[in-house]
């Protein structure tokens, strides 16, 4: 089986959420995890995951809405993460690519959220887009004061910022990028790290992999990623399926593995 460590099932153009998770499920990715992405999607977030076995839940708020957020305490997002179907905390991170919010409250937010994450134990989920200093230079002053863990969702970055992330524990999440004919750089530095550090996702609806590119992505194309991810790593789709899904399962402990 194969796991869609990222995607976003509340956006509408994945709105007949019942034929999403069939063709999924049919495509043999059999557990989902839908980020939130600001507090208004909450609620909405954790009813898709109490309503569907299949779904997972994360709570958190995207660097682009961090402005929008600037009383939002690591007390909160703890109060929320109790729920069962809550496995992670984010996603958060730095976006310097848009600043759509002003970098010091990206900042804050980020770390209200790391804090969350020692808190509660559960994995946080790491935006990081032309902010690679100043991400890796948080997570290891915060990992200075206690651990935690987690991983960098939609890697299309350095090398640098996955080394240092790998060393502090964290995994390297993959999406359709890596399928992208451009994407040449990336994969080189995808085939530098070493398959029980990844994850695969599709970050859906976004960011559709080849053959699909200029489509709304879906859950059911983590496997276009996946046999792209085997070819780089010459390797045989079945073990990048196992690996990225034991890898999925050691990191989010609070989900629970589906049977099929």
């Amino acid at each position: 089986m194969l796991v869609d460590s990222h995607c976003h099932l509340n956006y509408p153009e994945l709105a007949d959420l019942s034929a999403v998770i069939e063709r999924a499920k049919a495509a043999d990715v059999h557990l989902m995890q839908t980020i939130s992405t600001k507090r208004s999607e909450f609620s909405d977030i954790i009813a898709i995951a109490s309503a569907h076995p299949e779904v997972y839940a994360s709570i958190g708020v995207h660097p682009h809405e961090a402005e929008h957020h600037i009383d939002l305490t690591a007390a909160e997002l703890v109060e929320w993460a109790t729920h069962p179907r809550v496995i992670g905390i984010g996603e958060t991170g730095l976006d310097y690519f848009y600043e759509h919010s002003p970098r010091q409250a990206q900042q804050a937010c980020f770390r209200a959220h790391i804090e969350a994450a020692r808190i509660t134990g559960l994995p946080l989920i790491v935006h990081s887009r032309d902010a690679d200093e100043d991400t890796v230079a948080i997570l290891h002053e915060e990992y200075a004061k206690g651990p935690f863990n987690g991983l960098i969702h939609c890697f299309s970055s350095s090398k640098y910022l996955a080394d240092k992330s790998i060393e502090i524990g964290f995994l390297i999440s993959l999406s359709g990028i890596i399928t992208f004919p451009k994407a040449s750089e990336l994969r080189e530095s995808v085939q530098t790290i070493g398959l029980e550090h990844l994850l695969v996702e599709t970050d859906a609806p976004y960011l559709a992999p080849v053959p699909h590119r200029g489509k709304s992505n879906e859950p059911a194309f983590t496997s276009f990623t996946a046999h792209a991810l085997a070819e780089l790593k010459a390797v045989s789709y079945d073990e990048v399926a196992s690996v990225t899904t034991d890898n999925f399962f050691r990191l989010f402990s609070k989900a629970v593995r589906p049977v099929v």
